[in-house]
């Protein structure tokens, strides 16, 4: 069976709708602000080999890697109709502890194996672990949280209580998670609701010959964007300002229309929580390789089928069991794209921007209220992007891997025990060029409760690079206001007590700029 490029067409926008509802029923039924409010969640569909066949517009780190998480599944677990899988082991198709994964297998009535899949991901702002926000400074992954194999959250239909009561009896906050977990469940009951009613009106042959189609597509797009790229071999190393400061090193070898992307001489795994599994790291490669192709094509897993990664077993970028990873996904990531950036920066200098400012700025915050009830926090921080070759970066915006909304002063001060003192540019930070790098934000949280606070962010020590001379943006700043009025820096990965009156400052790094002005 074959499809013409208009019934194609429909298709890829059908199949790229499911996901899309699905991330509006989660937005409407979730319970955190985090989930409801700052969006920070990915929705998608897989095909019945595992890989992405159709995503939703969400977040690029949670994205990137549903191919892996996909074939984990189809290998290591017998799925059922009506099962529901819940999973956040990054060692087992995870991310990091926080984002937590709700799977669902689409069986067609006649078909034995599965010919669909539905994903949901979305981060919880609290797992269990050492720190409040399952985000703070450990040695291994189970000081971050409770880690969760694939397991069924619902078998054949019927919601396993044991196991909930089991994953909410290891979180701070269990009302909050017991409702963002049951959206997130019927978000994914959604997905596979559609897909059924898309197989039934189109018959299963001809949705699975659409999915192949899109999937070519994609694949002979990315290498006709390939063959316009020069032959040759590029090369960067951007070091962490983490502890021990750890080395990312990647070489791109292009020939004719594929790409090999080659992280040989990258440091090792450190016992700290910036590594990153494998399935970060290919999503860092894979929203690179997507920034290269201007036109508007599906994006699914034929974009990387042109491209070879290789990442050494045990490095920072593929870490082994039990290295703690929280970081890696949302600080390590946005490094990696960096590093890609300034390798390709002479290969396509029309298409790419100077580094952005390289950190999600994370901050945690959790305690109790004066009535006795828990209360966990996070939030990421836009920051500048890059200046590039159509223009000036934008200033205080979330950047390449995260796609997320900021928490709104209205729904942050109803739903916690903070006062929002300041929210603003930070003027001056942006990188000087012809096109300017963005600005950072300011942003300053006052405690009305005693609560524990943890700030995780890179580009402290210094800014995002600018590229064909131009200059880089201001690093990120963060320091701790004590009620008498006295200012301490608090450096990232270190946690401290604030008591009612205390502050602390957030300052986010700019943007690089693009080319000498």
């Amino acid at each position: 069976m074959t499809l013409d490029p208009v019934d194609l067409n429909v298709f890829r926008h059908l199949l790229a709708a499911i996901p899309e509802e699905m991330g509006v029923l989660l937005r409407r039924s979730a319970f955190s602000p985090n989930i409801k409010e700052r969006l920070d969640f990915s929705c998608a569909l897989t095909g019945p080999d595992g890989d992405m066949a159709a995503q939703a517009s969400h977040i690029p780190v949670h994205l990137g890697s549903v191919h892996v998480t996909g074939r984990h599944l189809l290998e290591n677990v017998d799925m059922r109709p009506g099962d529901l899988i819940l999973l956040n082991d990054p060692y087992r198709g995870g991310t990091h502890l926080p984002d937590v994964t709700v799977f669902a297998p689409v069986f067609v009535p006649r078909r034995k194996a599965m010919t669909m899949g539905v994903m949901c991901r979305a981060h919880h702002a609290d797992v269990g672990g050492a720190w409040p926000g399952s985000m703070g400074p450990v040695h291994d992954v189970h000081g971050e949280g409770l880690i969760i194999p694939p397991v069924r959250l619902v078998r054949e239909g019927q919601l396993d209580d044991d196991v909930l009561a089991m994953v909410l009896a290891n979180t701070r906050t269990p009302d909050e998670r017991r409702g963002d977990l049951l959206a997130q469940a019927a978000a994914v009951e959604l997905g596979r609701e559609r897909v059924l009613e898309l197989v039934e009106e189109h018959g299963v042959r001809r949705v699975l010959t659409a999915i192949d189609s899109l999937r070519s597509h994609a694949s002979r797009v990315t290498r006709a964007t390939l063959r316009e790229l020069p032959d040759g071999t590029w090369g960067s190393e951007l070091s962490l300002d983490g502890p021990g400061t750890p080395t990312i090193r990647v070489a791109i070898t292009k020939r004719r229309d594929r790409l090999v992307v080659d992280f040989a001489g990258t440091d090792k795994e450190m016992e700290a929580p910036f590594n990153a599994n494998e399935a970060i790291t290919l999503s860092a490669v894979f929203y690179v390789v997507r920034l290269l192709v201007r036109e508007d094509l599906p994006t699914n897993s034929g974009c990387l089928d042109p491209v070879t990664v290789r990442i050494p077993d045990g490095c920072l970028l593929n870490a082994r069991p039990p290295s703690p990873v929280a970081g890696g996904n949302v600080e390590t990531s946005q490094r990696i794209v960096d590093a890609l950036l300034l390798a390709l920066a002479d290969a396509a200098p029309d298409r790419l921007p100077a580094c952005s400012q390289g950190t999600m700025n994370n901050l945690t915050a959790g305690g109790r209220r004066g009535d006795g009830s828990p209360f966990t926090f996070y939030e990421t921080l836009g920051g500048g992007a890059g200046g590039g070759p159509s223009g000036p970066g934008v200033s205080g915006i979330q950047t390449h891997m995260t796609n997320t909304l900021n928490t709104p002063i209205e729904a942050l001060e109803a739903a916690y025990p903070v006062l929002v003192r300041q929210y603003r540019l930070r003027k001056g930070s942006r990188g000087a060029g012809r096109h300017e790098g963005g600005e950072g934000l300011v942003r300053e949280l006052e405690a009305r409760e005693r609560m524990r606070v943890t700030i995780l962010a890179m580009r402290r020590s210094e800014g995002a690079p600018g590229v064909a001379g131009g200059g880089a943006g201001a690093p990120g700043r963060d320091r701790v206001r004590t009620a008498d009025g006295r200012w301490r820096p608090l450096p990232s990965g270190q946690s401290v007590t604030l008591d009612p009156g205390d502050a602390v400052r957030v300052e986010t790094p700019g943007g690089g700029g693009w080319r000498k002005g």
